[in-house]
């Protein structure tokens, strides 16, 4: 039986506030702190901060000199919106009062926190007007003007106002120049064919200065309200600010941070760069959508569509500051009203994930620093012998002739046909790496890639109107245009080619922020604004041409100042493309760069970590971020990529890897090995159980991804998804959960054997032996030794898992065993998705079987909904019924009596059953 102890003062506790209660341990950066604001005490707060402010204030410039406007003094330090957020300038009085701002200095009194404006804006500071509205088809329309310039050259006087109400619950809301087209973001979202009859959304605006307030209309909520701080709208400078109705924001990614933000002045930077991830960085990937929590347990979401470089200011108001440099205000605002409902909105608008082949849900290995293909070879035989799962084998850019896209190194991987016809014949998959960066300084003739792309007209161009050359792994480097369908084709066909060598099943394309060796170009970059412009946000290198290429660079669909982000998703799109036309199966790919849509082609990883304690905790936050971003298939290198790894690091991250929906383990060169059997029996024996866990639970890991590709549904998902209305589940990201019903509780810390996890109000059975423990919402203590994971079944659940046989290949057709943890009421439910798991569109084309399990008055029925000959081959063996309180007398399988066994622990099951899948039964105990 397992032993849990509940804890009591020792453990951080979430007030009715929201305020923690005890230190906690910090996990990416310092311990959030004084922002857990409540709801009525921030209102109280705010009005009491105001008068004191105000009182010290006439008290000091009594005593020091000409007092500031009372509207100055008046504003409390955490509505203060920046009016000089430029990061290179001193700001001053002066500098400050000629943007018609409000200045305080650091001598004022107020014990004013690090990151609170000196500048910032006054209530009467000039903004757009909205004039009348109109009423369209879908909603309204209007237009605001300007009469006052701002500080940012170019202003746009006059712009229009869109507000669509798409559906029910999404809100379209779209500022762009009245009288001339800007750049947009070429996504595909689907058009409103018909305004929402019944909106859960009201909305208001303010005509002078403008702004809009949009409110929850069942519970009044605001959720958006841009009165607060003057709109921007110039050429390269657009501002909006908003107030938020709590401090519980997620998202707004890539960014190494806790899953919950600060909102202590926090900057956040959205601009693509290669660069380890690092907190206050701008790193892979660019996500400009936000999932908010309400103080009453709903939850909503607003995703701005804008690919410009930019920033997100949060800060403890609580309010939101959106600032791209570029193109235009595009918001959706989703209404949830509950934090799944918000992501599958989202989802609706920027696509559903693929579907992924069922190998790739297995264990993927890869090293940069095999050295050769036979030593490659050696490892997966290693694997083999002490039978540890392994998917799929991996190469990293060792495998190249000079670092050379689509070419092999002859000397040292000469034999790499070989192997991955070795791993075919097992059942196993080859996936090698792919960097955007051509070689360009090959004799002609002599590499066609390079020569094939300058012939086409296929490569990104420098201002002068020639390609852009840069400096990557080969050396001098041009770099494919991504935007130009022309390029599609042309990457087609040289992944073509190379398939024809070696016949890999998936692609990993890395270095596409696009990464570059030197800042811009060989030839540095222009002078011209788009290069400089009037303002460049806190990106990483203060430039945008820090580590990538130059901003003006000439590309088909725009400037590379639109396009730079998009980078990543476009390679990704016409990756996926290649290879379905390549294979005719579903596409393998992982991509490091991400946008929004970027699920419907590829996966993702968390890019190049440390093999350090830390960087295994900030990974859960990392998976957390992308799940609610539409890229499920995500995950960190196991055991970390850079550096020497502990025995007991790996260990501890090989049994947390084995929980990433993405799970693979990939190390440097120069370092020790990491893969599980280059560690002592013990550890490898602790990797290989972790493992097999996992492999057991991939038709329920499966039958979730389904979920995903059909309707948005989260994977790897936070507590508070399920439990919305437990405040105490807001700041969690020590442990998450597969779907609704499996609860992970990994050790993120050395020298520990034990675990404290959070069990939210309910009953939950322990994975391996169906003892359960009734929480009433609180952190207990569990045994964790060295060789053991922590997972919990979620009562009502019902689990498809597969035993394993000897093979440990992904797909193997093993028999399944249920498990089913009732409820507290004795009921449980679950389903099982299932087909051939790798050929396109099998739900489209009806070539699947789907199942529902049901617990009810003591019958487990399996209903068949539909179904393919494929079930037909998998057959049903056991059956394990968690939580059947009184030992039964008898047992009986669709009417017949069968033997079965009853534990002390109120687990009973029933072997040897047999059952076809393509069959419904039943099973009854009395």
């Amino acid at each position: 039986m397992k032993s849990y102890q509940k804890l009591t003062a020792d453990v951080p506790q979430i007030t009715e506030s929201g305020e923690e209660a005890a230190d906690g341990k910090p996990l990416c950066h310092q311990k959030l702190s004084a922002w857990w604001l409540g709801g009525g005490l921030l209102t109280v707060a705010t009005l009491l901060s105001g008068v004191t402010v105000w009182v010290l204030g006439q008290i000091w410039w009594g005593q020091h000199g000409t007092p500031p406007l009372t509207k100055c003094v008046s504003i409390p330090e955490s509505l203060r919106f920046d009016c000089f957020p430029e990061r290179s300038t001193v700001v001053t009085r002066e500098l400050c009062e000629a943007r018609g701002c409000c200045f305080v200095d650091g001598d004022w009194p107020s014990g004013s926190t690090k990151g609170v404006p000196w500048c910032f804006y006054p209530p009467d500071f000039p903004s757009y007007t909205l004039g009348s509205l109109n009423e369209t088809e879908l909603g309204l329309r209007g237009f605001l003007t300007r009469k006052a310039k701002t500080y940012y050259p170019r202003d746009v006087e006059k712009l229009q106002l869109s507000v669509e109400f798409e559906t029910d619950a999404r809100l379209h809301v779209k500022i762009t120049d009245a009288t001339k087209s800007r750049y947009e973001v070429p996504l595909d979202v689907p058009p409103a064919t018909k305004r929402a009859e019944n909106p859960l959304y009201t909305i208001e605006f303010s005509k002078e200065p403008f702004g809009l307030i949009v409110k929850r209309k069942s519970s009044g909520t605001v959720l958006l309200n841009t009165t607060v701080a003057p709109l921007f709208f110039a050429d390269q400078f657009l501002q909006i600010s908003t107030v938020l109705p709590s401090t519980f924001i997620y998202g707004l990614g890539e960014h190494r941070s806790n899953f919950l933000h600060s909102l202590e002045w926090n900057t956040l930077t959205f601009w693509a760069r290669d660069v380890p991830p690092t907190e206050s960085y701008n790193l892979y990937g660019v996500h400009p959508f936000y999932l908010a929590m309400e103080r009453d347990g709903a939850s909503h979401g607003v995703f701005l569509m804008n690919s410009n470089a930019m920033e997100v200011v949060l800060q403890p108001a609580p309010a939101l500051t959106w600032r791209p440099v570029g193109g235009i205000l595009d918001f959706y605002i989703f209404l949830g009203p509950d934090p799944n409902l918000v992501v599958q909105q989202y989802q609706q608008v920027i696509g559903f994930p693929t579907m992924p082949p069922f190998w790739g849900l297995g264990f993927h290995l890869c090293r940069w620093g095999y050295g050769t293909s036979n030593e490659t070879w050696e490892i997966v035989k290693a694997m083999r012998n002490f039978q540890i799962p392994q998917a799929a084998q991996w190469n990293d850019i060792d495998y190249m002739d000079g670092y050379r896209d689509f070419t092999i190194d002859s000397q040292k991987f000469g034999t790499l046909p070989q192997l991955v016809e070795d791993l075919h014949k097992h059942g196993q998959r080859y996936v090698m790496i792919l960097d955007p960066g051509i070689s360009s300084t090959q004799p002609p003739g002599s590499y066609w890639p390079y020569d094939e792309g300058l012939k086409r007209g296929i490569f990104i161009n420098s201002t002068q109107g020639k390609p852009l050359i840069g400096k990557v792994w080969p050396g001098l480097t041009a770099f494919p245009d991504f935007s130009n369908l022309n390029t599609h084709q042309w990457w087609l066909e040289n992944l073509d080619r190379f398939h024809s060598l070696v016949p890999f099943d998936g692609l990993w394309i890395d270095m596409n922020e696009p990464s570059n060796f030197v800042d811009g170009s060989t030839a540095g970059c222009s002078q011209e604004e788009l290069d400089k412009p009037p303002y460049v946000p806190a990106v990483l290198g203060n430039s945008l041409s820090a580590k990538t290429i130059c901003a003006s660079s000439r590309q088909n669909a725009s400037v590379h100042y639109n396009l730079h982000n998009l980078y990543g998703l476009m390679e990704a799109k016409a990756t996926a493309s290649a290879l379905v036309k390549i294979r005719g199966k579903r596409p393998f790919v992982i991509s490091r760069s991400s946008f929004p849509s970027q699920g419907r082609y590829s996966g993702h990883w968390l890019g190049d970590n440390r093999s350090e304690w830390k960087d295994m905790v900030c990974s859960i936050p990392g998976v957390l971020s992308f799940s609610l971003f539409g890229i499920p298939l995500v995950g960190a290198d196991i055991c970390g990529f850079s550096g020497s790894t502990s025995e007991e690091l790996c260990t501890r991250w090989m049994q947390l890897g084995a929980f990433y929906p993405f799970a693979r383990n990939h190390n440097t060169q120069d370092v020790k090995a990491q893969d599980p059997s280059a560690f002592s029996p013990a550890a490898r024996t602790a990797m290989k159980t972790a493992l097999e866990v996992r492999y057991a639970l991939l038709p329920y890991l499966y039958s979730l991804f389904h979920r995903a590709h059909l309707q948005g549904d989260t994977v790897a998902r936070p507590l508070f998804f399920e439990f919305p209305k437990d405040v105490a589940t807001y700041s969690i990201d020590r442990q998450f959960l597969w779907g609704r019903g499996l609860l992970l509780t990994p050790v993120l810390e050395p020298g520990v054997n034990s675990v404290v996890g959070y069990f939210p109000r309910g009953l939950w059975y322990d994975y391996y032996t169906g003892s359960s423990v009734n929480s009433s919402g609180e952190n207990l203590k569990m045994a964790a030794p060295l060789d053991h994971i922590n997972v919990h079944v979620r009562e009502g659940t019902i689990l498809p898992t597969q035993k394993l046989g000897g093979s440990t290949s992904v797909g193997s057709g093993n028999a399944l065993h249920l498990i089913a943890a009732l409820s507290q009421n004795a009921n449980a439910w679950g389903d099982l998705y299932w087909d051939d798991g790798e050929s396109l569109d099998t739900f489209a084309k009806g070539d699947y079987s789907y199942l529902v399990f049901n617990v009810t008055q003591n019958t487990f029925t399996s209903t068949v909904l539909h179904s393919n000959a494929g079930a037909t081959y998998v057959t049903v063996d056991a059956l394990s019924v968690y939580g059947v309180r009184e030992e039964p007398k008898a047992v009986t399988v669709n009417g017949k009596e069968r033997p079965f066994t009853y534990l002390t622990n109120q687990v009973l099951t029933v072997s040897d059953l047999q059952l076809n899948l393509s069959r419904g039964f039943s099973v009854h105990w009395m």
